[in-house]
């Protein structure tokens, strides 16, 4: 079976490491697979590059403007949805020619157009399409924040966009494209990577009637697995006599991850347990960081954005804990890798956090958006908890739940219920 992973970026992004990690997994369990993208960085044979150069970005370019328009020429959620008016198209190419299977993955940000999509779908060949987030599901939007339009009426009046004006309501243009291209085309196979979202996937207008499946990311736990975290703070340059928070983002300032609840957390250790608070500190671990250090009343040691699996894997080793404030996630790649190197994780409780921190077993889900509720969870891990346990339970359930071959199998599964699909309507 041959497969082509299609995503916009090679390694920019949890999606396309997630798309990476899939790859991986399905060449070590009997699956030929290559990964189409965009903007690709590295020499990797399996990956290859389509749109590249000015020629390529120009769809980005085009969409953004678009969207800058729609907007009142305000900048604030710029990067926030995806209207898919244009982009590249990879039916002529040699490795889509040769694919049984086409598995679409984050392919947004002038990657893949609707129009695009369609011809894919048009060419006969089995589609599966992983969601990363809620994209292929709503009209633009990547993150819903509560709103339900998506599952109730159809998006329209979108809160990311002013209330239609001249150039008209450009959410419910979008919906009914997105309508068309997947109204007649059945065989779309799509994949979730929680259950939250499976979930919500299924509430979506759009997805209605469809299957949808959860199969979660996998991760190599012979690479992520646990070490000497003195070593690791040797590597790093990082203090070895304090108790160190790993807070990781690609952007650490976006508002989304939740920054401000982290710091407002410390904030509180250091007024409840001044004793503690004094022996503690928070290592960031993506771009950014430099911005936030003045906030914390605790020292904060930014390593910046690194790239490097061996200094990221560093990283978590040498965390005494893993703390994800965010506000939206899915299953997301740093609580696994995080949990994998034996590190416990407190989050709260929103998305698919919770179905990967048991609470209290592996780590602590707090309350949403309640910082007092975060600090608790993160003196807990450092100050009660049994650590070597919380260590032990979180390697345990990364074995079983994220390896490559638990994950690669499930995908087989999906790809070999596309292909019957695919010659019983013939």
């Amino acid at each position: 079976m041959r497969v082509l992973i299609v995503n916009t970026s090679e390694n920019a992004g949890g999606a396309a490491v997630a798309a990476n990690r899939i790859m991986e997994a399905l060449n070590n369990n009997g699956v030929k697979a290559k990964m189409m993208v965009r903007d690709k960085t590295t020499d990797d044979i399996t990956v290859v590059s389509v749109g590249g150069g000015l020629r390529g970005r120009m769809p980005f370019l085009w969409e953004r403007w678009c969207i800058f328009c729609h907007a009142g020429f305000s900048r604030r959620h710029l990067f926030d949805i995806d209207i898919a008016n244009a982009g590249i198209d990879i039916t002529r190419t040699r490795e889509f020619e040769e694919a049984d299977v086409i598995h679409l993955n984050w392919i947004n940000q002038g990657m893949l157009s609707l129009k695009c999509i369609g011809r894919i779908l048009d060419s006969g060949k089995p589609v599966v399409w992983t969601m990363h987030d809620m994209w292929p599901a709503t009209a633009v939007c990547h993150l819903t924040f509560g709103c339900r339009k998506y599952a109730d009426e159809g998006c329209s009046r979108c809160p990311l966009l002013p209330r239609a004006g001249l150039l008209g309501d450009l959410a419910k243009r979008v919906w009914k494209r997105k309508a068309r291209v997947l109204g007649k085309r059945n065989g779309v196979f799509f994949v979730t990577c929680s259950h939250w979202l499976q979930g919500e996937a299924k509430r979506s207008k759009l997805l209605e009637g469809r299957q949808v499946t959860s199969i979660p990311n996998p991760i190599d736990v012979r690479t992520f697995a646990p070490g000497n975290k003195a070593e690791a703070r040797r590597q790093l340059g990082l203090p070895e006599e304090r108790r160190l928070m790993l807070f990781v983002a690609q952007r650490v300032s976006n508002v989304n991850k939740g920054a401000a609840y982290l710091i407002e957390a410390c904030r509180a250790l250091v007024k409840s347990h001044p004793d503690m608070a004094s022996n503690l500190g928070v290592v960031t671990l993506g771009g950014s960081g430099d911005e936030l250090a003045s906030a914390f009343d605790v020292p904060v040691y930014p390593l910046g954005y690194i790239t490097d699996t061996h200094k990221i894997v560093a990283a978590y080793r040498a965390a005494d804990v893993f703390v994800m404030p965010s506000l939206s996630e899915n299953l997301p790649n740093t609580i696994m890798e995080a949990m994998a190197c034996g590190v416990p994780c407190v989050g709260f409780n929103v998305g698919g956090i919770p179905e990967m921190i048991d609470h209290m077993k592996n780590g602590y889900v707090a309350q949403y958006k309640n910082a007092a509720d975060l600090a608790e969870g993160i003196r807990w891990t450092l100050a009660e908890a049994d650590r070597e346990a919380l260590a032990c339970a979180a390697v345990g359930k990364v074995a079983r739940t994220y390896s490559q071959q638990s994950v690669a199998l499930k995908y087989i599964e999906v790809y070999n219920q596309a292909l019957a699909y695919k010659h019983y309507r013939l």
